[in-house]
């Protein structure tokens, strides 16, 4: 069985928007480690699998037997809608989730690169700190003996 779902920009970017499953089933991967997947199963729910393909209401005991078919192949279907939404529902907490990591992944990389470049800005200042520390040193040196020689004098 195949089936289209709607999917955003990513893979209609690609070009696709239709993903094959196997055995009515389509797994995901959903996290950051191995083992974080999440499995969507689809019955089939066509009128055959329903059970409500030879329904015959010209008799009232027809009738009264699809009414039954109807109301199982109803619960069936409501069934289904159901799994479907907790599996909308985990899939959007998913993605908020990694949206979630995503941004702070990006403001661990931010600061890292902020805490880098006051390093190398450092680095870069020390020589001409230390090169202005030597000047005034040697000035204060050159004014002590010529202290001394006036008083000499």
């Amino acid at each position: 069985m195949k089936f289209d779902l709607s999917v955003d920009s990513v893979l209609s970017a690609a070009g696709s928007s239709t993903i094959k499953t196997v055995n009515n089933s389509l797994t995901m991967h959903i996290g950051a480690n191995e083992n974080q997947t999440m499995n969507i199963s689809i019955s089939d729910m066509d009128t055959t699998s329903l059970g409500v393909d030879g329904i015959d209401v010209t008799t009232q005991t027809g009738a009264e037997t699809a009414i039954t078919s109807i109301d199982k192949a109803i619960a069936q279907v409501s069934s289904e809608r159901s799994k479907l939404g907790a599996a909308q529902n985990r899939l959007e907490h998913t993605i908020n989730n990694l949206g979630t990591s995503s941004e702070n992944l990006t403001s661990a990389e931010s600061r890292i690169r902020d805490v880098d470049m006051a390093k190398e800005m450092m680095n870069y200042q020390k020589p001409s700190i230390l090169q202005q520390a030597a000047q005034a040193m040697l000035a204060q040196a050159n004014q002590q003996p010529q202290g001394v020689l006036k008083l000499l004098q």
